[in-house]
């Protein structure tokens, strides 16, 4: 082999051994199928707020995981009844003129999953990010706000998701 070629097979193998040991390093993972019941292949998804993100997030979430999500209910097919959802925050630190400087954000959902002939399992859980608030940005801070409250949405119907695929009728 020439010098040439062993020069390039070595940079390739120290390119390809330095990005697993980044990603590797960072947490990454890929993510599979989540493996539901076969009950739980078919649901009914309900809400009182019919046209929330949340729900709408929830019902492509489970579409995409090749569940099948029902538009009425039936009396066979277990529901899955998405209660609340709500944002508050606390102030975690001030600016010294007394403007708060830093929140954390607090996402609380409460849902319930039904059989038929059962009781509902109810389920809690919340989402924690925190903020960083500039008053003499405004307008970005609003839009950076909106941006993480969507993150977080997106991350409670993965949550979701997770906690049906741990779920046996």
């Amino acid at each position: 082999m020439s010098f040439i070629f062993k020069s390039r097979l070595i940079k390739a193998l120290l390119t390809a051994l330095l990005t697993t040991s980044i990603l590797t390093a960072c947490g990454f993972q890929l993510r599979g199928d989540y493996l539901l019941d076969d009950d739980l292949q078919t649901l009914y998804v309900s809400s009182s707020d019919v046209h929330g993100e949340l729900t709408r997030l929830v019902k492509l979430t489970l579409t995409h995981n090749q569940v099948k999500v029902l538009k009425r209910s039936k009396a066979d097919v277990p529901e899955l009844r998405i209660v609340s959802d709500n944002l508050d925050r606390r102030t975690l630190s001030l600016f010294s003129n007394g403007q708060v400087a830093e929140y954390e954000l607090i996402y609380s959902v409460h849902y319930q999953v039904r059989f038929s002939g059962e009781d509902a399992k109810d389920f809690r859980f919340e989402l924690y990010r925190d903020y960083q608030d500039d008053p003499n940005l405004a307008l970005a801070k609003s839009r950076e706000l909106s941006l993480l409250l969507s993150e977080m949405r997106t991350s409670a119907a993965d949550k979701i998701l997770r906690d049906l695929a741990r779920i046996q009728p």
